[in-house]
């Protein structure tokens, strides 16, 4: 039970390496998954010194792989020459059934496969988290930004309350 507990806290205590905040405001997320990535040294070096930029990257289903495209990985300064390509393609590591479900609910539906964040685990692995999103319209994001406003004031006016 404690060790569960530990996990849980050290888990949410990790900082990712990048966050594609611009998703969370232009798609509207529907089902998350948790993926590997295939590396190189110099790209995980990279990563820990979170030299990395999600935005405007996606994910494709090929052939039976999943691919990330679009994602930058800085170059590594002491790599030298033997370094990576920023812009290379990265093979994503998902079960087969969940390609399978994702690759049905990417035909069917219309939805887009982003990356959200990119972290390590508590054990020093990198992972992707994926999201099956849907692309809000511009109305959409208009309410979305009135939202938060509102729940912002509504917060600060029940702060003299709670004390």
């Amino acid at each position: 039970m404690m060790e569960a507990m530990a996990k849980k806290s050290t888990k949410e205590s990790q900082t990712p390496a990048a966050v594609n905040k611009k998703a969370y405001h232009d798609y509207e997320l529907v089902e998350k998954y948790e993926a590997g990535l295939e590396l190189r040294g110099s790209e995980v070096k990279s990563l820990r010194a979170a030299a990395a930029d999600l935005t405007g990257s996606y994910a494709r289903i090929q052939e039976g792989e999943c691919w990330l495209v679009g994602a930058k990985i800085a170059a590594y300064q002491q790599a030298g020459n033997t370094g990576h390509d920023p812009a290379r393609r990265r093979k994503l590591l998902l079960h087969k059934a969940e390609l399978h479900r994702i690759q049905v609910k990417l035909d069917q539906r219309g939805y887009t496969l982003v990356p959200l964040r990119l972290y390590f685990t508590a054990k020093g692995i990198a992972k992707i988290e994926l999201a099956l999103a849907q692309g809000k319209r511009q109305y959409d994001k208009r309410r979305t930004i009135t939202e938060r406003a509102q729940k912002r004031d509504i917060d600060r006016n029940m702060k003299k309350y709670r004390k």
